[in-house]
């Protein structure tokens, strides 16, 4: 099958994006995918690993970016050294190259907020706290943006998240 783009080259990408809830397949040659920023990788299917999916994740991204010789304070790893390895040296390496992380995990998992899995018992509580803890952050945007007819609106969202919260408290106390 030939590039859909050059309609020279053997077409070895295959492309969904779904743009307006409707699906546009491509299929692209190495040259075009990398040139529209795809990701290619070199991939030998049976000695293909998790780790060197990582790897052209990484590699990828310091494709596009400059070298940067920001090292991390504790254990003195660099970008370069994390994109080669694929594995971070230690906490504060997350701190450190946060932003190029996130960049990589977005690419990943589609987000970059962890929601993880959340005890039946405390559920609800957690979720009410990251329910309040996103309002107050979509308030203060609405605020710097001068939108006082949304802030408002967020912020009774808030209060009455907080009266339930407080009526919980009290309810199990009653217990």
């Amino acid at each position: 099958m030939l590039c859909d783009e050059c309609k020279k080259r053997q077409a070895t990408v295959h492309v969904i994006k779904i743009m307006n809830n409707q699906k546009i397949e491509q299929n692209l040659c190495e040259v075009c995918a990398n040139s529209a920023g795809l990701m290619v990788f070199a991939v030998n299917p049976q000695s293909f690993t998790v780790q060197d999916f990582l790897k052209g994740m990484f590699h990828h991204i310091s494709h596009e970016e400059p070298p940067t010789t920001v090292a991390c304070p504790d254990c003195g790893m660099t970008y370069q050294d994390f994109s080669r390895s694929g594995k971070i040296g230690c906490s504060t390496c997350y701190k450190t190259f946060s932003s190029e992380l996130e960049t990589v995990i977005r690419r990943i998992h589609g987000t970059s907020a962890h929601t993880g899995k959340v005890p039946h018992r405390s559920g609800e509580v957690l979720e009410a706290k990251q329910q309040l803890k996103r309002l107050r952050q979509l308030l203060e945007k609405a605020i710097e943006k001068e939108e006082y007819e949304n802030a408002a609106k967020i912020r009774d969202e808030i209060r009455s998240l907080e009266k339930v919260k407080v009526k919980q408290k009290g309810d199990d106390k009653g217990e």
